[in-house]
């Protein structure tokens, strides 16, 4: 019989805060991390807002040779790696460290270096391209520097399945610990992809809400205005373990990790399927490997990019999983207040869901005011509410027809 899976720590920075405590806190407030570019010049662009990381110094956080030798994205994700630990509690002096694995992740990686880099080779010759850029532009870039830096000696792998990215890296993680492979695992992903190139592409491809300052009200998830998702970055890590790990160290268990589900659309390599069976499936199976129904579920962090495809999608799937209940059950998009973090979102949105668990309160879909008809269930618009939360699930869903879903439950001995 496979161990049931625990949560123990947590940690963050995103456009919300650099911690756990104040992205709760301004989540619950319903204050949005969106505002003007400031990471480059966005004259040109159509969209020149986005979620950004807000008073951000690297040298600061992490001294000044790490900071010059990583990528933002790995900043991110060290940071987080290190808040969690702490947050767990976890004295990796006292534990074996070939039994401590990492899988987080990145669904782009450094696409800023890969663009500043470039443009240094091209006016300035090759000789100027730092010897870092390789380093810091690696997917699994994250993965790597963050074992390093916990020294842990247990797998470090990585993940990229777009913007099901960290809710994938999570999955992956939970099957390392039931299988027996590690004990405890850091579990999340990070993004950093605001640069021109980036928000450029996105904005093409039609799947951007096109902004400018000060119209700062986007994204608009669920409502009937909405055009488009607001690029964010961050990231978020869970500090995962097997239960009798956990318990035989007194760990305080924050809430316990249920189900996860994966599936693909094969569908479209940017458009989801409309009626939304891919991710049905995922969260059909999320639910199974859990051994709970859809009866059992109190609260989920939807996806919710504010696209006009997905969240018509999304709202079909849940009808399709949870029938008549779906009417019943909370539903929010905290990208609504943090921006589309790309894959780092899908790990940001699992700890809201465990927050909600921990705290019995559900973060609102902020700037919904004219619901789209399509899309009619409780999407708590708007303030945070009080509402009992046994269990959560938080849906992710990627370009690719990547789907993946978690589930998880208040954690009773």
């Amino acid at each position: 019989m496979a161990p049931r899976i625990v949560v123990t720590g947590m940690g963050t920075i995103n456009p919300l805060g650099h911690s756990v405590a104040e992205t709760w806190q301004k989540a619950l407030q319903g204050q949005s991390g969106v505002g003007p570019i400031t990471l480059f010049d966005p004259e040109g662009l159509g969209m020149q807002i986005a979620a950004e990381v807000k008073n951000y110094d690297a040298r600061a956080m992490l001294g000044t040779r790490l900071a010059r030798r990583t990528s933002r994205f790995e900043q991110f994700a060290i940071i987080a790696a290190r808040q969690a630990v702490e947050d767990a509690g976890l004295d990796l002096d006292r534990e074996d460290r070939t039994r401590v694995g990492v899988v987080i992740s990145s669904a782009v990686g450094a696409l800023d270096v890969v663009e500043r880099s470039t443009l240094i080779a091209y006016s300035e010759g090759p000789r100027r391209v730092t010897p870092f850029v390789v380093p810091m532009l690696m997917p699994n870039g994250a993965s790597g520097l963050v074992s390093i830096d916990l020294g842990v000696q247990g797998p470090a792998l990585s993940v990229a399945s777009a913007c099901a990215t960290g809710t994938d890296s999570l999955g992956l993680a939970w099957q390392l610990l039931r299988q027996g492979v590690v004990d405890v695992a850091l579990a999340g992903a990070s993004d950093a992809t605001i640069c021109k190139i980036a928000v450029a592409a996105f904005e093409r491809a039609g799947a951007m809400a096109l902004r400018q300052p000060p119209n700062f009200n986007a994204p608009l998830p669920f409502d009937a205005r909405r055009d488009g998702f607001v690029m964010g970055e961050g990231a978020a890590v869970l500090v995962l373990e097997t239960e009798e790990h956990a318990r035989a160290r007194g760990a305080r268990i924050l809430a316990e990790f249920a189900g996860y589900g994966s599936s693909a659309d094969a569908y479209h390599i940017t458009a989801p399927r409309e009626d939304g069976s891919g991710a049905a499936r995922a969260m059909r199976l999320a639910l199974e490997s859990a051994g709970m129904g859809p009866e059992d579920i109190d609260y989920i962090n939807a996806h919710g990019t504010g696209t006009k495809l997905n969240d018509v999608m999304e709202t079909r799937a849940i009808k399709a999983v949870f029938g008549p209940r779906a009417y019943e059950i909370p539903v929010s998009s905290t990208k609504s207040m943090t921006g589309h973090m790309m894959g780092a979102t899908g790990a940001l949105e699992a700890l809201f869901s465990i927050l909600a668990i921990r705290d019995n309160m559900v973060p609102p879909t902020i700037n919904l005011q004219e619901p789209d008809p399509e899309c009619d269930l409780d999407y708590v618009p708007n303030q945070a509410r009080e509402h009992p939360v046994r269990a959560a699930m938080s849906n992710s869903f990627g370009f690719g027809g990547h789907n993946a879903v978690v589930v998880f439950r208040e954690y009773q001995d």
